[in-house]
């Protein structure tokens, strides 16, 4: 089994957790969220009240910080332990 590097495992998933974060930022700057969250609980077939806020410049830069951080600390302890199950 391939070694995996934990910093950079750390960073991709950061980058994929923020990123993630960033698209869903932009989906509510550009009003169209609200769609997105009617369409998935449609095809959930679930019903509950959740209505998008206003967009909040200071709440998108915190949730991205916070998911590329929890994403990079998600990663890093995956490739420590991937490796440690891994050893040969």
């Amino acid at each position: 089994m391939n070694h995996l590097n934990p910093a950079k495992t750390g960073l991709a998933v950061g980058k994929l957790f923020g990123g993630v974060h960033l698209v869903w930022a932009i989906l509510v700057a550009l009003g169209w969220a609200q769609v997105l969250v009617n369409f998935s609980q449609w095809a959930h077939m679930v019903s509950v009240p959740v209505v998008v806020g206003a967009f909040d410049l200071t709440a998108a830069i915190i949730v991205i910080i916070v998911a590329t951080a929890v994403g990079y600390v998600l990663g890093y302890a995956f490739a420590h332990i991937w490796n440690y199950l891994h050893r040969h």
